[in-house]
């Protein structure tokens, strides 16, 4: 069993930053893909960004291109979300993915796991 575990969300003015992690546990990762969503009250999930664990090729919305990173740690089994620039519209709960696939990442129907979610909150 896979389980996930993101931390890191919290509340920030606009214009700071925050960085996301994503501890995963139970199986070690060294292929397929882990991405990053977001759902914001009242609106769909939305994929955020992906990166695969074999070459590290990373995968971003367009909506965050240029302000958030995301990176992993293959020693740790972690993942990473670095987000800059913040913007009340990136107020979301944030949640981590794993899958073993390595295309269609910003389909949330191609994840087999997810964790429980870390708010992220961006104030005016």
């Amino acid at each position: 069993q896979v389980e996930l575990v993101e931390s890191g969300g919290e509340l920030v003015q606009a214009g700071g930053s925050l960085r996301l992690s994503c501890a995963a546990s139970g199986r070690t990762f060294s292929s397929g893909a882990m991405g990053w969503f977001r759902q914001a009250p009242g609106k769909e999930r939305e994929f955020v960004a992906a990166i695969r664990w074999s070459d590290r090729s990373t995968y971003y919305a367009d909506s965050v291109k240029g302000r958030f990173t995301v990176s992993r740690d293959n020693a740790k089994n972690t993942v990473y979300l670095q987000m800059n620039s913040l913007k009340p519209e990136d107020t979301a709960v944030y949640y981590c993915a794993a899958t073993g696939r390595v295309y269609g990442l910003g389909n949330y129907g191609q994840y087999d796991y997810w964790g429980q979610g870390t708010q992220v909150t961006v104030s005016s």
